[in-house]
């Protein structure tokens, strides 16, 4: 097993050259280091060569213990990825892992629940009566960036002030995650909101000798927000609102209220940054609004005189009578 701690920085190398997420990385290291451990605590000690698929799946049964279906599917897929590096490296002759299925996921079933209206309210007025007077705007701002067009939360951090432009209303998305760029339009609302923080901005630029910062959203001290400050400003915000959210629950409500409203769905689909459309009809249990005008047109509508007249035939002849 001294092969595997030789092969690991030849590993992560190769992985690292893909440009995925740092975050995805570690997750990948974490992967080698777990497999490489338990391999290494077998007695007897296996070879790398001699690593069958009985020994794979009484990992992969160990593992899976007590674990979410989709926290398996994912273990499964890097795993998967360690045995194609190893079938290159001419160490395995093949992957006995592309044959092994991971349990089926139903990824309706992993959506966030969305935001009720009641509850957007109060997250709204919470955000404009911050302590901070700078932080009012900012989390106003972000909310209306966050719920106008769904963006996630790294493509809000990356934003620059070079990416807003006020005449067309838009914002430019750099789509790091779907590796595409687009521009999006930002709903009246969201346009007052981020005009109305601007010039707050500029003030804490200015105060701080900061005039070179490209960021769109700032903190106090004019640097670039993190993506960890978001996230704790708006949990504050809703904390004292009185709710319990996550960033991602404004992605999920934005489209299900988008759909709620009669948009069609490739329109959410490029609002979203989907690269396919299977994707966004992820959204489309929440609520499809012609669907539900074609069910009021269904022929079965019809039937309701019938049933009607069946279940009450002295009201047919009060009726017949009237008539």
């Amino acid at each position: 097993m001294k092969r595997w701690d030789t092969l690991s920085d030849r590993f992560m190398e190769v992985y690292s050259a893909r440009k995925v997420e740092p975050q995805t990385v570690e997750a990948m290291r974490r992967e080698w280091d777990a497999w490489g451990c338990w391999l290494k605590a077998r007695r007897p000690r296996p070879k790398l060569e001699d690593v069958s698929h009985e020994l794979i799946t009484q990992y992969i049964a160990g593992r899976g213990k007590f674990r979410a279906k989709a926290t398996l599917y994912g273990m499964l897929s890097r795993m998967r990825q360690i045995g194609n590096f190893l079938v290159e490296e001419k160490v395995w002759r093949d992957n006995p892992l592309l044959w092994m299925k991971g349990p089926r996921l139903d990824r309706r079933h992993r959506l966030p629940r969305r935001i009720d209206s009641s509850a957007l309210d109060k997250i709204w007025e919470s955000a404009a009566t911050c302590r901070y007077h700078f932080h009012r705007y900012l989390w106003v701002a972000a909310l209306g960036v966050f719920y106008g067009t769904g963006i996630r939360r790294e493509e809000l951090v990356l934003l620059d002030l070079s990416d807003w432009d006020p005449e067309s209303g838009t914002l430019l998305i750099a789509g790091k995650k779907s590796r595409r760029e687009r521009r999006l339009p930002l709903p009246p609302l969201g346009q007052q909101c981020l005009e109305a923080y601007l010039p707050r901005r500029q003030n804490i630029l200015a105060a701080k000798d900061v005039s070179d910062q490209p960021a769109l959203f700032v903190n106090r001290d004019g640097k670039r927000l993190s993506k960890s400050a978001v996230s704790r400003g708006i949990s504050r915000v809703s904390a004292r609102a009185g709710s319990r959210i996550t960033l991602h629950q404004f992605r999920h409500t934005c489209a299900s209220d988008l759909l709620a409203t009669g948009t069609k769905l490739p329109h959410v689909q490029e609002l979203l940054g989907h690269q396919s459309i299977g994707t966004t009809m992820r959204y489309l249990h929440v609520t499809d609004v012609e669907l539900r005008r074609a069910m009021e047109k269904h022929p079965i509508c019809h039937l309701n005189n019938i049933l009607t007249n069946r279940r009450d035939p002295q009201r047919k002849e009060a009726k017949d009578e009237q008539e």
